[in-house]
């Protein structure tokens, strides 16, 4: 009895070792089949769009009054009054300030009472010369008398045209006694305060005042472009586009109004001018901005954003994602590259998916894993040794 009792305990002992043996085995392939199963990379991807794409030139500009005056007085005196805020907007003819008056207003009576003083001793001699010429027709008046008396007439008409001009002159330095706005503009700092005695001589003058609405843009292309340039200007008016020096906001749009008369051979440029309403006032004289002229449309153009387009070692590449979430590398050539994104001649069709981020990790037949577009900190920085790097 106690030998079959030892008999089955040695038989359940080696149908469980047996058992450890087969689940040990299983467990084995099935860490095996998961090591050896890829798992996806995670990247962020885009669809390519289709849409119409402005082609453009750009050059950096300046910012520039279309008139920009210095208020300075045309006559001495005292400053009496400063009529504007400094910063503000003015109309053409809007006092700005004013210089006392008085010393002006006493040389226009002056004139003014020589002009009366003169017209009654000019229509004295009229009447008398009207008196002389019948006499002098019977012989009751000499000759010489006549011609005397017509002289003097002569001579009081001319004098009353020199008094006319005298007035004409005084009214015109009381006038300048009244500093106002040559144009529509913006005041700057005032340069002189009430009390002082200004000149016209002094070099700072009163205020200056620059015109903003509208405003022009002078900037610089390439000589090389000049041709083009002149043939988009021949066939109508070429739109222009002010973006911020680091060319992420849209300032303002305008048109194109010259290529300057001559180029500068020292650097291969020519300066041309553009005009832009600046109604809401986003460009100001004197300040840096990128310009884009607009030379013509490509409709339904196709873009991407520029970190799709990496530089492989036979030129541009771009990671397509397939159907099967799965990468294959297509060699694309772009045409030019703006605010972000790149214009594609060849190699990608409307609707297909490129990887934007994560390509550093992919190969032909790469698994990925579509990440949130809305969350690029979930995939690592792609490589930047090309960013950039579009024509």
């Amino acid at each position: 009895m106690r030998r079959r009792w030892a008999g089955f305990a040695l038989t359940g002992a080696a149908i469980a070792l047996l058992g450890g043996i087969v689940a040990c085995s299983r467990s084995d392939r099935d860490q095996a089949r998961q090591a050896a199963a890829p798992q996806p990379v995670p990247v962020i991807a885009v669809t390519v769009q289709q849409h119409d794409v402005p082609i453009v030139l750009t050059g950096l500009g300046t910012v520039t009054a279309l008139n920009k005056a210095t208020v300075r007085s045309q006559v001495t005196g005292l400053l009496i009054s400063v009529d504007f805020q400094e910063g503000r907007s003015v109309k053409k003819g809007d006092l700005l300030a004013q210089i006392d008056p008085r010393t002006y207003q006493a040389q226009l009576d002056q004139a003014e009472a020589a002009l009366g003083r003169d017209q009654a001793h000019l229509a004295n001699a009229q009447v008398n010369l009207s008196r002389y010429e019948p006499l002098a027709k019977t012989g009751a008046v000499s000759a010489e008398l006549l011609a005397g008396q017509q002289s003097a007439v002569a001579e009081l008409q001319n004098t009353v045209k020199a008094d006319q001009a005298a007035i004409d002159n005084a009214k015109a330095e009381l006038s300048y006694t009244s500093l106002v706005a040559p144009f529509d503009g913006v005041t700057g700092i005032r340069l002189v305060d009430v009390g002082n005695i200004i000149h016209p001589t002094d070099t700072s003058g009163l205020v200056v005042v620059t015109q903003v609405e509208p405003i022009s843009v002078i900037f610089t292309l390439a000589t090389t472009n000049i041709p083009a340039v002149q043939d988009a200007l021949a066939a109508g008016p070429v739109a222009t586009i002010a973006f911020s020096q680091d060319d992420k906001t849209q300032l303002d749009t305008g048109q194109l109004l010259l290529v300057d008369n001559e180029a500068d051979p020292s650097s291969g440029t020519v300066r041309l001018k553009a005009l832009f309403p600046n109604r809401q006032r986003r460009l100001w004289p004197g300040t840096f901005v990128n310009v884009e002229v607009v030379m013509s449309t490509r409709h339904d153009g196709l873009t991407v954003p520029l970190d799709a387009v990496q530089q492989g070692p036979q030129g541009q590449i771009a990671f397509v994602v397939g159907q099967d979430h799965k990468v294959s590398i297509r060699p694309v050539i772009t045409r030019r590259s703006l605010h972000g994104e790149a214009l594609v001649d060849k190699g990608l069709s409307a609707g297909e998916t490129v990887v934007v981020r994560g390509q550093y990790r992919l190969s032909p037949g790469t698994l990925v894993a579509l990440g949130d577009l809305n969350d690029p900190d979930a995939v690592p920085n792609p490589s930047t040794a090309t960013s950039g790097m579009l024509p």
